[in-house]
């Protein structure tokens, strides 16, 4: 479809510049393995995994297949009060793959709804075993929990914030997010070591401030994805783990991103050796063709909800969506992860992400503007130094010409993130990070 055929007129798109978008769209009419097609014919590499959801390359015939037999099957059937059995295998499949006793899932249809759904868990759980003023959640300084109003408020990213502040939970604390910049700007598929102590303010001041005992979970992401791929430093995760343990407070990690094999294990979780109380997942769940999120939680938060002083015919936990485990859905989550095992596509992307952090060190180290790499996993970000009173624009104008020479890559900020498909090649990677190599050089 030509571009002046398309109806632009009505669609507001998300997290857009939409004035700067109509002047010059980008309108994705095909894709298949690594490359798009735009409306004009343009082939563009994917550099990105259409937002970290297309872990598997696009166009993946078994997970089409499934879908299609699916809908064939059964189409939908509501969530409320009836199961269907895509949902329940699809559960199993999860809990196979995530650490210790990680057993239990709740779907529902985003990153944004896991971390809601995880923050009312926690509240229920609290209130379940008696400890219901546990209502205080703490996040991290430039976290991204999603667009809902408890993830926005444990969120930290403060564009995101700013609009609305006036309804934002008011029983939120924030850590300082852990980075060191002027000692670790070049970070190549190693956890940093820090001599600063990025906890030591969760212990002095956070939980005195709001007595341990009132607070009632932690979340946090694994690599702080949305913000610009920040990787903590060596130990801290699993400090963060003891703390919670000391203090009975819970422990939810925000998997959206670094789930099914973007850190080259099952989920952060593993690469880090940490088991949280809770989970949160999406994106590549269904490679990212069908909408499917969900929080994965330990036995003993399933246990407190059912073992609650309650009649057998009352609903434990008041909580759930119409869609939640819808089973095309479902289905094409069972197909996305046979594939992944099938094609060892985990531990491909562990190989590749040696390659990509190696290639971006060497390729963009250097370069104007640069101040920092972060490389860890299949994924990197270039930080670059930021334009006198308008933060972001250098990135924003290196997306867009990126884009003008055939390479899909993310703006966050004044970062410029790499996170390609599990499948992509050597090649591929040098495409992306020459191309990009070379906008950074026009943008100097």
């Amino acid at each position: 479809m030509l571009q002046a055929a398309l109806p632009m007129t009505h669609h507001w798109l998300p997290f857009t510049a939409n004035r700067s978008f109509h002047k010059d769209p980008r309108v994705m009419v095909k894709a298949d393995g690594m490359v798009f097609t735009t409306n004009t014919g343009q082939q563009v590499l994917d550099g990105v995994s259409s937002l970290w959801c297309v872990a598997a390359g696009h166009n993946r015939k078994p997970i089409n297949e499934a879908i299609k037999k699916q809908l064939d099957t059964l189409d939908y059937a509501t969530a409320f009060q009836i199961g269907n059995d895509q949902a329940f295998m699809a559960a199993q499949r999860i809990a196979q793959l995530a650490p210790g006793d990680l057993n239990r899932v709740l779907f529902c249809n985003s990153g944004s709804e896991a971390a809601d759904t995880a923050m009312k868990l926690a509240l229920a759980y609290h209130r379940a075993r008696g400890e219901g003023h546990r209502t205080v959640f703490i996040g991290r300084e430039r976290a991204y929990h999603g667009v809902g109003f408890g993830g926005m408020s444990v969120g930290g990213i403060p564009a995101n914030r700013k609009v609305f502040g006036a309804a934002m939970m008011s029983r939120v604390d924030h850590l300082r997010m852990p980075h060191d910049a002027a000692q670790h700007a070049y970070i190549n598929g190693v956890e940093p070591v820090y001599g600063e102590d990025f906890l030591a303010e969760l212990e002095q001041r956070i939980l005195p401030l709001h007595d341990a005992s009132n607070i009632a979970a932690i979340m946090v992401e694994p690599v702080q994805g949305s913000a610009g791929w920040y990787v903590p430093p060596q130990g801290y995760l699993k400090r963060l783990r003891a703390l919670c343990d000391k203090h009975g407070i819970l422990l939810v990690f925000d998997e959206v991103i670094t789930g099914f094999g973007r850190m080259g294990t099952n989920f952060g979780a593993d690469y880090y050796g940490v088991v949280p109380d809770m989970l949160n997942f999406a994106k590549a769940v269904t490679n990212g063709v069908i909408p499917l999120g969900g929080v994965i939680c330990r036995d003993f938060l399933y246990d407190a909800l059912m073992n609650a002083n309650a009649p057998e015919h009352a609903i434990e936990f008041l909580h759930g969506y119409t869609y939640s485990g819808h089973p095309v859905a479902c289905a094409a989550a069972i197909a996305t992860l046979d594939l992944f095992a099938e094609e060892k596509l985990f531990e491909r992307a562990a190989q590749m992400g040696k390659l990509l952090g190696d290639a971006m060190h060497a390729g963009l180290k250097g370069l104007p503007n640069v101040v920092g790499i972060r490389c860890l996993g299949l994924a990197g970000a270039v930080e670059l130094a930021p334009i006198a009173g308008s933060p972001g624009k250098r990135a924003f104008d290196i997306f867009r010409d990126c884009f003008a020479h055939g390479i899909l890559v993310r703006s966050a900020g004044d970062n410029l993130v790499l996170c390609p498909p599990y499948i992509v090649t050597a090649a591929q990677i040098e495409q992306l990070v020459g191309t990009l190599a070379d906008s950074i050089k026009r943008y100097a």
